[in-house]
């Protein structure tokens, strides 16, 4: 049973502001000066005063400079952090406000980077994983400014994940010196950090807790792993979302297995007139429900979602499901799909996940079974172009949507950095291997489609 990797080399873990919003209470009096009836209006009581200014003795300055300057440990930049002026200042022996409001700032900053990353507009790169900053990280930050521990207390709001610290050793060997990705004449070892500092920085967005049992979709390795603990007691092969029809990055909770699932066109499909090539023969029915065109896909073994899907609610209609495309897990490059994941050996999947027998009974005829998951077991749809194989050893994959250009410069404040044009995304996605067709000669099928009776995605 594999183990998930533990780096060769150990290497060493705002309150938000509370506003108190008093509804407007309004009552009538029946005596004294507003006898007539007038309607009086309580005020909301004044917010409470901000907290003193948190003052920063010599120690835990000094703590704070040696925690920014460790940077490079982390793949950051010291500028985010003050640092030359943190160093000034305590060269200079001041101990003035001034010099309070510049380390608070520093180790607020360097604090929410370490707890939540450093980029914040991650929607734009289609990652979607749940995860926040603790919520009394302010409070946090002052008791352990007081009780001479911010080095430790640092340290414990990075990830300590066994995959973390694998990169983080491994980014050493990598380092110019001078914490830039610059040119040092050796560009296998530039392209090798820009994925390792990337992929730091989206550990930094993910949750620390993953939960005893989940789901691990890694899109550029096209694997899936289920985890228990550390033991990593199943890997499949998958296909994942063409450059044009990303998959997004998300976690959400498994919530049943379907075998034997209908699969619902969507009424574009009819409008663009595809509609031709889902015949009756292949299993199709055309219905109309509210007035609107749908065609829905009997189970089968032509059905697009093979025998099998597992769900798992989310609000971007992605899921896990077989395929009679098999073609595709044959593949190195496997972003092939419309987004949803295709797994190899789904079946084996879903009786990891429940119980052999029960798949196996569902699965001897083509009636549709919907099979609810007794326990909570998450699935993570993550992009790790740098991660540690099964002896520990960091290997770096490709980076099919482009994304890993895209956080370095938002990562070095690189304002020339542009995200590639249209033109630029078609003439990429032209290099992607063709969609082939079954072997009964059908037109290439979209998995992500509104179920029309439910309102499910299939």
């Amino acid at each position: 049973m594999a183990r998930i990797p533990r780096p060769r080399t150990a290497v060493l873990g705002t309150a938000a502001a509370v506003l108190l919003v008093a509804g407007g209470l309004l009552w009538r009096t029946h005596g004294g000066p507003n006898a007539s009836g007038a309607t009086a209006i309580a005020t909301a009581p004044p917010p409470p005063p901000p907290p003193p200014p948190l003052h920063w003795p010599a120690e835990p300055l000094h703590q704070l400079l040696a925690a920014v300057e460790a940077y490079r440990d982390e793949g950051l930049h010291p500028a985010d952090y003050k640092r030359d002026a943190l160093a000034a200042a305590i060269a200079a022996g001041r101990d003035d406000p001034a010099t309070d409001a510049l380390a608070t700032g520093a180790a607020h900053a360097l604090a929410l980077d370490y707890a939540d990353g450093h980029v914040r507009h991650r929607s734009r790169l289609d990652w979607h994983v749940v995860h926040a900053a603790p919520a009394t990280l302010d409070a946090d930050l002052a008791a352990a400014v007081k009780a001479d521990t911010l080095g430790a207390y640092l340290q414990g709001l990075l990830p300590h994940d066994p995959r973390y610290l694998a990169l983080k050793a491994a980014l050493h060997a990598t380092d110019h010196g001078d914490g830039d990705d610059g040119e040092d004449g050796d560009a296998d070892a530039d392209a090798r950090r820009v994925h390792i500092r990337a992929s730091m920085e989206r550990w930094r967005w993910m949750p620390r807790d993953l939960g005893t049992d989940y789901v691990w979709v890694n899109v550029p390795t096209y694997r899936l792993a289920l985890i228990h603990g550390d033991d990593v007691v199943a890997s499949h092969v998958v296909v994942v979302g063409a450059p044009k029809t990303p998959t997004p990055m998300l976690s959400a909770n498994i919530g049943s297995i379907i075998v034997n699932p209908w699969w619902t066109l969507p009424p574009t499909v009819l409008r663009e007139g595809a509609g031709k090539h889902y015949a009756a023969a292949r299993g199709f029915t055309y219905v109309t429900i509210g007035g609107k065109p749908y065609v829905r896909q009997k189970p089968g073994p032509d059905n697009a979602l093979g025998r099998m899907k597992i769900d798992m609610p989310n609000p971007y209609a992605i899921y896990l499901h077989d395929t009679p495309a098999k073609w595709g897990f044959a593949k190195a490059e496997r972003a092939l799909s419309h987004g949803c994941i295709r797994v190899q050996g789904i079946a084996t999947l879903a009786g990891e996940l429940t119980q052999p027998d029960t798949i196996s009974d569902a699965m001897a005829d083509l009636t549709t079974h919907t099979l609810p998951i007794q326990k909570t077991v998450p699935v993570y749809i993550v992009y790790f172009t740098a991660a540690p194989d099964a002896d520990g050893d960091v290997v770096t994959y490709g980076d099919p949507y482009d994304r890993d250009a895209e956080l370095i410069a938002a990562l070095d404040h690189d304002k020339s950095y542009k995200r590639p044009d249209s033109a630029a995304a078609v003439k990429r996605s032209s290099l992607t291997p063709k969609r082939e067709s079954t072997t009964n000669g059908a037109a290439p099928e979209p998995e992500r489609a509104e179920d029309p009776g439910t309102n499910a995605t299939y």
